[in-house]
C-alpha cells in the first residue's frame, strides 16, 4: 500500500475497502464503453502545412470566443491527468479493489483528453500550435494539490471536483452551438457524473466510519475549494469569462455542485458529530452563506455588464 500520514487514514482505507469494491462493481455494470473516434467529424479533417495543406487561421474555426476558451479550458484540465493519478494513488492505495479502480478511472478520464483534441484539430477550432504549447506548459507546471495528500480530502475534492466537470462540460456542449460537440461533451459529462456518483458513494462511507475527521477534511475542500486547471496557461482569464457567459459560476458551484452533494450526505443533519465535527460544520455552514451572498452580487453585477454591453450593441 501507498504511504499515508497517520495509521489511522490505513485503517479506514482498509475498513472502507469493501465499500470501493461494491462501488467499483456498481460504476463497471452501469458505465457505457465508447470510442472517441466515433465522436469525431472526420470528413471535415485536412492536411497542415507541414504535409502539404494549410496551417490554422483564425478565420477556419465557427466556434465563439467563449466556447473557443471553454474548449480549451476543459480540454487542458483532462489533459493534467498523469498529476491526478499520481495524487489519487498515493492518497488512496495501488492495491486490490482500490488499485482497480483508479487505473479504471484514469482509463476513462483519458479519453476526454483524446476526443477533445480531436475534435478541436479535425474542425480547425483552435490554434492546434497554441493548444500544443499550453499543454506541455500546464503538464509541466503540475498541479497545485487540493487534496493535501490526506484520503479524506482528495475523495470530498474529487467528489465535488467531478460534478463541476460534468456541469463545465455540458455547458460548453451547449454554447458551441454544434450539435456535433454538443453529443461529444454529453457523453463525457455522463463520465464525469458516474465518477462522481463513485466518489460521493465512498465519502458517504467514510463519513459513517470518521464522522468528525471526515468533516473537517470535508469543510476544508470546500472553503478552499479551486478547480485543478488553476495552472494552466490564461486560466483566470478564462474562468472570469465563463462565468459571465455562465459556463461556470458562483451560483452554480453552490447551487448545482456543493449543496446537492451535501444534502444527499445529510452533512446539516447528523447527529453523530462530536465537538470537532460540530465547530467544523459551523464553519461549512457560515461559509456557504458567505458564498449565497457572494454569488448573489455577482449574478448582480453581471446583469448589470450584460445590459450595458447591449445597450452598447
Amino acid at each position: 500500500m501507498a504511504t499515508f500520514s497517520t495509521p489511522q487514514q490505513l485503517d479506514l482505507l482498509r475498513e472502507l475497502e469493501p465499500t470501493v469494491e461494491a462501488n467499483l462493481n456498481r460504476h463497471l455494470s452501469m458505465a457505457k464503453n465508447w470510442n472517441p473516434h466515433d465522436y469525431v467529424p472526420w470528413d471535415e479533417g485536412r492536411n497542415f502545412a507541414a504535409m502539404g495543406g494549410e496551417d490554422w487561421e483564425p478565420d477556419q474555426s465557427r466556434l465563439s470566443e467563449v466556447a473557443k476558451a471553454a474548449m480549451v479550458t476543459n480540454l487542458l484540465t483532462e489533459d493534467n491527468l498523469p498529476s491526478y493519478h499520481r495524487e489519487i494513488a498515493a492518497s488512496f492505495s495501488r492495491d486490490g479493489a482500490w488499485g482497480t479502480w483508479v487505473n479504471r478511472w484514469t482509463a476513462e478520464e483519458n479519453r476526454h483528453g483524446i476526443v477533445l483534441r480531436d475534435y478541436l484539430t479535425v474542425t480547425r477550432a483552435v490554434d492546434p500550435v497554441q493548444l500544443e504549447q499550453f499543454r506541455v506548459e500546464h503538464m509541466t507546471n503540475g498541479l497545485v494539490s487540493p487534496m493535501e495528500g490526506s484520503f479524506l480530502h482528495s475523495v470530498a475534492y474529487v467528489t465535488f471536483q467531478e460534478l463541476a466537470t460534468r456541469l463545465s462540460h455540458r455547458n460548453t456542449g451547449r454554447a458551441c452551438a454544434d450539435a456535433v460537440a454538443e453529443r461529444m461533451l454529453d457523453r463525457v459529462a455522463a463520465d464525469e457524473n458516474l465518477h462522481m456518483v463513485f466518489y460521493r458513494n465512498l465519502a458517504g462511507a467514510a463519513l459513517d466510519l470518521a464522522p468528525d475527521s471526515a468533516m473537517e477534511a470535508l469543510t476544508e475542500v470546500v472553503t478552499r475549494f479551486q478547480m485543478p486547471g488553476l495552472t494552466m496557461p490564461g486560466f483566470r482569464r478564462n474562468a472570469v469569462l465563463l462565468a459571465k457567459h455562465g459556463i461556470y459560476d458562483l451560483r452554480q458551484h453552490l447551487d448545482e455542485v456543493l449543496l446537492p452533494v451535501l444534502r444527499m450526505w445529510k452533512v446539516f443533519e447528523r447527529t453523530d458529530f462530536t465537538g470537532e465535527g460540530e465547530r467544523a460544520r459551523d464553519r461549512l455552514g457560515d461559509y456557504l452563506e458567505t458564498l449565497q451572498q457572494s454569488a448573489t452580487r455577482f449574478e448582480e453585477s453581471r446583469e448589470r455588464m450584460l445590459a450595458r454591453e447591449a445597450a452598447r450593441a
